[in-house]
Parts: C-alpha cells; structure tokens; sequence
C-alpha cells in the first residue's frame, strides 16, 4: 500500500505588505518544521514589531498536516487567524507558519473588512516566496557483519537509499534514508538476511 509521501512548502521566509484605511499589514510567511520553531519565529516578530497592535497566526505541521493552530491576537474571534489559515490550506502547504502584523490606522475595518485583510495579507506574503515540492523520507539504523558489506551496499544502491552516517568495524552500522514509499521494500529485504538488524529513527 502506498501512502502519500510528498508535501508542499515554502524554501525560503517570504513577506508582503497590504495597506486598508490606515491601517498596515505586514505578512511573513515561515517554512518550519518545529512547534519551538514556530514560537521562535513568532517571538522574534513580536520583537521587531513590538509596537505593532496585533500579531495574528496560523501554522501547520506533520506531513500528514496532523498539527495546525490558529491565533487572533485580540482582534474579533475568527476575523484573523482563520483566513490567514485558509490561504495555507488553499495552497496546500504544511511546515509552514504566517503571521501577520497589524498597525491600526484609526478606521475600523469591520469583520469583512478583517477577514478580506489578513487572508488577502497572507495570500500575497506566500505569493512571493517560492513553493517547492519535498519528499518524506525514513530513516533507518542497519547493523550487519563486515563481511555482508558488498551485499548491503549493493541492496542500498539498488534501493536509492541515502547514506546519512556510517561506521565500518567487525559489525557495521549505517545510518540511511529512503523515501516513504520504497521503504517497504528496503526493510522486507533486510529482514530476510541474517545477521542483519535495522531500526526506524524517524521521518523527514
């Protein structure tokens, strides 16, 4: 069975500027791939803009898009980090943060005119970055004798399987990774040799 093993981000931080009666948007779009990441980033806005009125959010984690969070920063419930975390989803993206950060300019803009803000701010900040298609990967520990080294090199090339780490003694230990969906094949195939143990690190 084969599962969906490539996602969507952003390769770069991307920012744009949206102006409505006064007021100013400024939107930062992140690629992360972290929780404390994404509080860094958060954090550091906060600190370059801190005399702005609002810093709203919206993020989205996991390959899977397991983990997202949205954040009004005391603007009216549902009128800024709600659009902001439609654009993302819009787009499809995951490991991805925007904030975006309000100067009030004195004019209400009322909740349409909110909503229409922030998703138009964050719209455009991740128009100006780049999108880019990521794989997800395994990665594996492998234990095997010196002397299987030949047979194992040749399965892991076979295998187009990365080799992250390596130590070669009387028992070798390789640290690899592999696409999700090759994976299977890789480890059915270790199972079979003996002498060989393997281990899952985790996916990236």
């Amino acid at each position: 069975m084969l599962f969906e093993d490539t996602y969507r981000t952003l390769n770069e931080i991307s920012q744009d500027v949206f102006k409505d009666k006064g007021s100013k948007f400024i939107g930062i779009a992140y690629p992360v791939t972290t929780e404390e990441q994404v509080k860094d980033a958060i954090k550091a806005v906060k600190k370059e803009y801190f005399d702005a009125t609002h810093h709203c959010y919206a993020y989205q984690l996991g390959f899977d898009k397991t983990a997202f969070r949205v954040n009004d920063d005391c603007e009216p419930s549902g009128t800024a980090g709600r659009p902001i975390f439609g654009q993302i989803q819009s787009l499809d993206l995951t490991q991805i943060l925007v904030v975006v950060v309000r100067y009030y300019g004195g004019t209400k803009l009322g909740v349409s005119g909110l909503i229409n803000a922030y998703k138009t701010t964050a719209r455009a900040a991740l128009d100006k970055g780049k999108i880019v298609e990521k794989v997800v990967k395994e990665v594996y520990q492998i234990h095997f004798l010196y002397e299987q080294m030949n047979d194992i090199m040749h399965l892991l090339k076979e295998q187009h399987v990365d080799i992250l780490a390596a130590k070669y003694e009387s028992e070798c230990e390789l640290e690899v990774a592999i696409r999700r969906n090759s994976s299977g094949v890789l480890t059915d195939a270790l199972r079979k040799r003996d002498n060989v143990r393997y281990l899952y690190i985790k996916s990236q």
